[in-house]
């Protein structure tokens, strides 16, 4: 049985933060992929393939409903690729300590959280682990965006922060990013690793960040 057409699927959120790093990770991708444009539309709305087409994902929340919401639709995280390619450069971070927040939408998927740490070790970085975490990892704040007044989405965001063991935080969600820094933490996103660039939150208002995403998402 011949594998399915394999597709990266960048996400919302990278194209926004950083699109010279989809770009570059796309490449670095490029053997495991059926071809070589990526797939633009958010994951909110049905691709629509015809056959089964395996998405490669970098935003949790994509690897998600991707792999929930649509009969057509299997997904791989591009850190599970990444972490069995031995031609990657690795950076060499030189032991350097961040505690990790693990997205939500990886709870039940521990092979995510596996190989993100097993990319951590390939950059020598050493990952302290918080109280709750993997499986039992708790929300960044970000999913209670627009069930709550954002004043208290911030607070909460304060209080997750407050309770990680390390001021330098591992993420490998953009909106984690955003939540890190609003909590006080240093957030280091998973491709900025990778690429050895330092990471700069998009916005510093949770408003304005969800105000862009969402223009992306009904554009495309």
């Amino acid at each position: 049985m011949s594998h399915p057409p394999t597709i990266f699927a960048p996400g919302c959120a990278l194209i926004l933060y950083k699109p010279h790093l989809a770009e570059k990770l796309g490449r670095f991708l490029g053997p495991a992929l059926s071809r070589e444009s990526a797939w633009p539309t958010c994951c909110r709305k049905d691709p629509g393939f015809e056959q089964k087409t395996e998405l490669v994902n970098v935003c949790p929340g994509c690897d998600k409903r991707f792999r929930l919401d649509y009969p057509t639709t299997t997904t791989v995280s591009a850190w599970e690729i990444l972490a069995g390619r031995s031609d990657f450069p690795f950076p060499d971070y030189g032991g350097r300590t961040m505690t990790i927040i693990d997205a939500c939408p990886t709870r039940d998927r521990p092979v995510v959280h596996d190989v993100i740490r097993v990319l951590l070790e390939k950059m020598n970085i050493k990952v302290v682990e918080p109280e709750a975490t993997r499986t039992q990892g708790v929300c960044c704040g970000d999913s209670l965006y627009g069930e709550i007044p954002t004043e208290d989405v911030t607070a909460w965001m304060k209080a997750r922060a407050s309770r990680l063991p390390a001021d330098e935080v591992a993420v490998y969600c953009v909106s984690c990013v955003v939540a890190a820094a609003l909590g006080g933490k240093k957030p280091r996103y998973l491709v900025d690793l990778l690429f050895g660039e330092e990471t700069t939150p998009p916005f510093a208002d949770l408003d304005a960040w969800h105000t862009v995403l969402q223009k992306y998402i009904d554009a495309h």
